[in-house]
């Protein structure tokens, strides 16, 4: 599995690309640990220090970065990205929705232009 990442215009973010759909449709901000808790993924990716954001697109997954650089970050995005998407497990837990209660709502189209930005 090859991950290709690119540059936001936030030099706190990093866009990865894993080549494959991630969100089937919309978009799912997880801005904390808590929020991550309806995604086995998002939870993994908050277990890196200094992640302080997942986002979720149709074909990426947006990470914020709290301190750090890049360059010691990165790589254990990559291997938790690829982890994920090995298990075979679902990007959401089974029984989290966006429409579930204290869930983040998926985004509507009339957002899509700002998730292509991110």
């Amino acid at each position: 599995m090859f991950i290709q990442t690119e540059a936001t215009p936030n030099p706190a973010t990093l866009k990865f690309l894993p080549g494959r759909p991630v969100l089937e449709s919309g978009a799912l901000d997880m801005p904390t640990k808590e929020a991550a808790a309806q995604s086995p993924l998002a939870e993994r990716l908050f277990d890196i220090p200094n992640v302080g954001g997942v986002f979720f697109g149709a074909d990426f997954i947006s990470i914020t970065k709290t301190d750090g650089e890049w360059q010691q970050i990165k790589p254990a995005v990559l291997g938790a990205i690829m982890e994920h998407y090995m298990s075979g497990e679902p990007l959401l837990a089974s029984g989290a929705d966006a429409a579930d209660e204290g869930a983040d709502e998926f985004f509507d189209e009339k957002d899509a232009e700002t998730v292509t930005l991110i």
